[in-house]
Order: structure tokens, then C-alpha cells, then sequence
């Protein structure tokens, strides 16, 4: 008898793990990978999966900003939080910090911020917070993107009363507002104080200027007018030139302009000059020192500090501890160290008395609560920093390779240094959120680094851009 033929076993292949996360969550173009709806669905099936830490019935906040996209991904990852019977609560339009203040006021097992933050409105971006408030660690990130390459959970599918239900929290802003307003003692107000906000068109746009109207402030309000497309668009932190001239025009003590999440805040002097995050540290650092106030006489910044802010606050007894750049890195070394006070050049200050994250509400109140606790102006609380001159170039690239394998980069870049004799500093990265390579150089003279940053970037655009 003849024989069969014995087809061969064909064995599964490993399945590749997707890489989704950057370090601010996941984010890209809306309705292009990973920023799509069947993505984000994933994303929440494998959130309301590894979330589930207790007994009984489980929650998960969801807030965005304003752009268009939110609509589309909010009702995606919905969808998939509720098809693993957890329950959704839908914040709305609310700043990132309001989020994370949320999260842990509801008693959620999770929160979700859909924002991408300083980018235009075609992008957005999915952020997730711990029970804690607190942004997931890299271990936790990559879990998820392998739950979502798997079929792990795939058989996971709850029926009838088990599937999850969605609330919308219609109290959630009015929370946050007073929430916010805490961090300013109760008697103090800010009467006779005149403000300029930029909310950027984002998720500041409504909780922002209540914030300073009730605690006295007057107030003028520019980028409050959302329409899905405008985030960002000319105006907030990113572009700061409108809230400058209103500054000058309205005759106003302070202008605070917010990025399309509000985490952030960069300021305007009653000049009309730009105060940027690392001169409001010097001087909210020396101000909380001089009260007793600082936590081992040391502030959490970044690599991209500006080495003017080591020296100021070198003066003032304060010693600086450097990080990656993110705020999620401030607040790992933040907690570690057991310091409360941190913050970076583009904005993000945490004060970790109050909140768990940057957050562009407390950071303004701060910086008036000190104007109107010393009297002083902004711009002369600032003059206790004087700035090393450094430039920042930033390069669209096609991809993100290894620098060190790059033609002619690592002679470029050792020339460079070698032009700063020991007297500037050189830092390259890549963007964590956007195809950008950011080649940072610091030294003695204009002139000098920016020949330095110059020929890096030559280098960069022939082979990488």
C-alpha cells in the first residue's frame, strides 16, 4: 500500500512586539498607526485588563483636549475599556493635571488623557495614569504593547451585566477648579492684579481664566475660542507673540500662556518679555528655600537646564539634580530623592506638594502668589538667573538611528567640543514625541555655538534628513 505524504508542522512565529509608546504615551497623526481607532480600542482592552487590581466593579477616566480626533478616539477606547466590563467615566475637554487629580478623586483604577500636547491639531496622543495619578513606568508600557501584539486577551470577553457601562462626570471641571485653587492659602487673593492667559485654543480654554477670576485677578483671555482645529495654532506656550503684545496692550502685570494640554506654562513679563520655565525655578526655588519650604535644598531639573539656573541656585544653597528630559523622569527622580520641587526649561513645573504632574494652573498661581507675597515684579524676581547663552536646533529626520553609527557625526561631534574648549557643553537627542533630532549647545559666546550647532546639523540633514 502506498503511503501518505506527511505534511510538515508548521510552528507559530514569534510575534514581533509592536513598539506604541514614547516618553509621553502614544502619539502620532490621527486615524494613521498607531493613532487609530482600531489601536486605541486595543489600547483599552489592554489598560482595563492590567488595571484590574481589586474586587467588584472597576473604573477608568477619560479627558482630552480639543482637537477634532478626541471624538473618534475617545468612542474607540471606550469601546474597548467597556468590552473587558470595566466602566468609563468621560470627563471631557480638561487639562492633563486634571486627570491625574481625577484618577485619584473618583478612587479610578486608571486615568486616560487624549492630548498631544504642543502639537499641531492632526496629531494626538493617548496618556495613561496609574490609581496613583501617576504616569505608567517603561515596564508597565511594554506590557501593554505586548498584550496588544498577543491574543493574550483575546478569549477575555465579558456578556450581559458584566459588560461595562460609561458615565459622563458632569462636576469633574468645577472639582478641578477648586482642587487648583488650593494651592494658594486662604487669605490670599489676587485683587489688584492684572493678567493675560493664552489657553491655545486647548484644555485650558474654560477652567483657566475661572481659576484667576475668582481668586480676584482681572483677567483677559486670548486662544479661548476652540473649534477642533486651531489648538496651538499661533498662540500658547509654543508661540508666545500674541500674549506679548496683549500683555503690553492691556497695561498687565503677568501673561501665562498654556500648551494645548496645560501642563505646562511659559510666562510674559509687564514688559512683554518671555520668561521661560527655567527662570521661573531659579526664582520659585529661592522663594520656597528662604521659607523652609524646599525638600533637601534641591530642585529636579533636565539635561537641558540651562547652566545659568546650576549657578543661581549654586548661590543660593540649591543644588540641582539633573534627568532625561519629560516630566515623567522629573517626577521618578522627584519621588525617589524625596524632593517636591522640579521643572523644566519648556515649561513643565511640578510642584509635588500639590499635584502628580506638570500642571500650567498651579504653576501660574505660584508665580502670583510670590508677585503679590514680595511685591516685586516678574521681571525682577527673574534677575536672579542670568543665562548662559545656548542654542537649541531642532531636525525633521526620516528615521532614528544610533548616532554613533552615523557617517562623520562623531568627528563632527568631537570637533565641536573641542571648539568649546571645556568652556560650553554639547547635547543631542532625539525627540520622544516627534521625528526630531535636537541638537542643544551651550557656551560662552553666540557666535561660537552656533557655528557648533550648525555644523552637527549640517551633518545630520545630509544623512538623516
Amino acid at each position: 500500500m502506498r503511503s501518505k505524504a506527511v505534511r510538515p508542522v508548521k510552528t507559530a512565529k514569534p510575534v514581533k512586539a509592536v513598539k506604541l509608546f514614547g516618553t509621553d504615551g502614544v502619539r502620532g497623526v490621527a486615524n494613521l498607526e498607531p493613532m487609530t481607532s482600531e489601536t486605541a480600542m486595543k489600547l483599552g482592552r489592554a489598560a482595563a485588563y492590567l488595571f484590574k487590581r481589586r474586587a467588584g466593579r472597576h473604573q477608568i477616566v477619560i479627558g482630552k483636549d480639543t482637537r477634532l480626533s478626541g471624538y473618534m478616539l475617545e468612542s474607540a477606547l471606550t469601546s474597548g475599556i467597556c468590552s473587558m466590563g470595566v466602566d468609563v467615566y468621560l470627563i471631557g475637554p480638561i487639562p492633563t493635571p486634571g486627570i491625574a487629580f481625577l484618577t485619584r478623586s473618583l478612587r479610578a483604577d486608571a486615568g486616560v488623557m487624549l492630548s498631544a500636547s504642543h502639537n499641531p491639531y492632526q496629531d494626538n496622543g493617548i496618556k495613561f495614569f496609574s490609581s496613583d495619578g501617576l504616569k505608567l513606568p517603561d515596564e508597565f508600557e511594554s506590557r501593554m504593547e505586548a498584550l496588544i501584539t498577543s491574543n493574550e486577551i483575546e478569549h477575555h470577553r465579558p456578556t450581559a451585566g458584566a459588560v461595562g457601562k460609561a458615565y459622563r462626570i458632569d462636576d469633574a471641571e468645577g472639582r478641578y477648579i477648586e482642587f487648583v485653587k488650593r494651592s494658594v492659602p486662604r487669605d490670599m487673593d489676587f485683587q489688584g492684579l492684572k493678567v493675560v492667559i493664552d489657553c491655545a485654543h486647548g484644555a485650558a480654554y474654560k477652567v483657566s481664566p475661572k481659576v484667576f477670576r475668582e481668586l480676584g485677578a482681572t483677567v483677559w483671555v486670548i486662544g479661548d475660542e476652540p473649534d477642533g482645529t486651531n489648538i496651538n495654532d499661533g498662540c500658547g506656550a509654543m508661540h508666545p507673540q500674541r500674549l506679548q503684545d496683549a500683555v503690553r496692550t492691556h497695561k498687565a502685570d503677568l501673561g501665562i500662556a498654556h500648551d494645548g494640554d496645560a501642563d505646562r506654562a511659559i510666562f510674559v513679563d509687564a514688559r512683554g518679555t518671555v520668561v521661560d520655565g527655567d527662570h521661573a525655578v531659579a526664582a520659585l526655588a529661592i522663594d520656597l528655600k528662604a521659607r523652609g519650604e524646599l525638600k533637601g535644598n534641591t530642585v529636579v531639573g533636565t539635561v537641558m537646564s540651562n547652566f545659568g539656573l546650576e549657578r543661581a541656585l549654586a548661590k543660593a544653597g540649591i543644588a540641582l539634580v539633573r534627568t532625561a528630559v519629560g516630566d515623567r523622569y522629573l517626577l521618578e527622580k522627584m519621588m525617589a530623592g524625596g524632593y517636591n520641587f522640579g521643572g523644566e526649561q519648556s515649561g513643565h513645573l511640578i510642584f509635588l506638594d500639590y499635584n502628580t504632574t506638570g500642571d500650567g494652573l498651579i504653576s501660574g498661581l505660584q508665580i502670583l502668589s510670590l508677585m503679590k507675597r514680595s511685591g516685586r515684579s516678574l521681571s525682577d524676581l527673574v534677575g536672579c538667573m542670568k543665562p548662559v547663552p545656548q542654542i537649541l536646533v531642532n531636525i525633521l529626520v526620516k528615521e532614528k538611528p544610533d548616532l554613533s553609527g552615523v557617517p562623520g557625526f562623531q568627528q563632527a561631534l568631537r570637533k565641536g567640543e573641542a571648539k568649546l574648549d571645556g568652556r560650553g557643553r554639547v547635547l543631542v537627542r532625539y525627540s520622544g514625541t516627534e521625528p526630531l533630532l535636537r541638537i542643544m549647545v551651550e557656551g560662552e559666546g553666540e557666535a561660537l555655538i552656533r557655528s557648533v550647532a550648525e555644523e552637527l546639523a549640517g551633518v545630520v540633514r545630509t544623512r538623516l534628513g
